[in-house]
């Protein structure tokens, strides 16, 4: 068990990464002047490759915690009402995922009016969310 543990928490740590930086990428794409193409290209360009490289990162992080949940028993029966909770920020954090996602599809095509500033914000919400899961993991307030 403490091996699955062990690459749950490598991959979280490294889906995270990939959560982190890609927000800081989109920053830096709505600051881009509309005559910059090289510039513009090679963000998308780091865009793509980040996205989907968190991606494949996040299907053993999901998986190796889906293994710890199910086959260990981790978080199941009475008193475990953390593991709810944690498994909703584990919904979110795919929904925000997935968002990552549409804003790439839009910045492609053109189609982002979002300012710099607004992805400032949007680059907090997965900060908020692992400090959310890790109290809820180790603290089990409830």
């Amino acid at each position: 068990m403490l091996w699955i543990k062990a690459l749950h928490i490598v991959f979280i740590a490294s889906w995270f990464a990939g959560l982190f930086y890609l927000p800081r990428i989109y920053v830096n794409l709505a600051m881009v002047d509309p005559g910059s193409v090289a510039e513009r290209d090679r963000l998308l360009l780091m865009a793509r490759k980040l996205y989907r490289f968190m991606s494949i990162l996040a299907v053993p992080a999901l998986v190796f915690g889906l293994w710890l949940w199910l086959f260990y028993g981790i978080g199941l029966g009475a008193g475990h009402g953390w593991m709810h909770a944690k498994l909703l920020i584990v919904l979110a954090l795919l929904a925000y995922h997935y968002s990552c996602w549409v804003v790439l599809r839009k910045f492609e095509k053109g189609q982002m009016q979002r300012s710099h500033v607004w992805f400032r914000w949007f680059n907090e919400a997965p900060v908020i969310m692992m400090l959310g899961a890790v109290v809820l993991v180790v603290v089990k307030p409830f």
